[in-house]
């Protein structure tokens, strides 16, 4: 089986285009929305390929329509960009990601999967490290085989005991300082972090096109650049 994990999104319609693999099962981490310019073609796919899925934070934000506030870094971002966001979506397309569980757990090719977006204890919000220590407590009691988040926008997978944790990366804005969409595939058991190249620069005409301040403009240019962001 071909099992495919994308996480974290956030409205970068030609990176989402460049994952090419066959898969047989689609797994969504969370993240849709925000911070990139054309999050609806993004809600289509997710909603015609993914089998399961579960609501990320800035999911929740902007289908319940939170503004937010912040003037430094992605919490600028988000404030800038929730709006336009919040705009753009349809009612159809809110309750879509007001729909998607918190988490899920469910059995693929004999393997025991739980799905959430940031962490088990605190699934929309908390930063999970590829961190043994954080882990092993956050694990107990699960007694599932693979679990699977995203939030951080950076890969990697760990082993904790019985129990295997991946985290895909960010399809849409990853922030490991390599700006290459990052997305994961279980073949057969075998997990494989994987990176593409996208036409970025599509992304960053759509973005200086639209309505956003310059200087947001200029920080998703950055970040689709370089893959990270430094604070201001």
């Amino acid at each position: 089986m071909r099992i495919l994990l994308v996480s974290d999104i956030h409205g970068n319609w030609q990176a989402l285009q460049a994952v090419q693999d066959e898969f047989d099962i689609c797994l969504f981490l969370g993240d849709l929305v925000d911070y990139g310019p054309e999050p609806s073609p993004c809600i289509e796919w997710v909603r015609k390929n993914a089998s399961y899925g579960v609501r990320g934070n800035h999911d929740h934000g902007a289908a319940q329509r939170i503004n937010t506030m912040g003037n430094v870094g992605f919490r600028y971002l988000t404030s800038v960009t929730r709006p336009m966001t919040i705009e753009n979506l349809t009612e159809d397309e809110r309750g879509y990601l007001s729909s998607l569980p918190l988490t899920q757990f469910l059995t693929l090719d004999g393997k025991r999967f739980m799905l959430c977006h940031a962490s088990p204890w605190d699934p929309m919000d908390e930063y999970a490290p590829p961190d043994l220590n954080f882990w092993a407590p956050r694990l107990e009691g699960l007694n599932v085989d693979y679990v699977c988040v995203g939030h951080t926008h950076i890969p990697y997978t760990l082993k904790v005991g019985g129990t295997t944790v991946i985290n895909p990366g960010s399809i849409g804005l990853p922030r490991d300082g390599d700006p290459r969409c990052a997305y994961a595939m279980i073949i057969d058991h075998d997990i494989q972090l994987k990176r593409v190249d996208y036409a970025a620069h599509l992304t960053m005409q759509t973005v200086h096109d639209g309505p956003l301040p310059p200087m947001a403009k200029n920080m998703l240019e950055e970040v689709y650049t370089t893959g990270k962001l430094k604070m201001r």
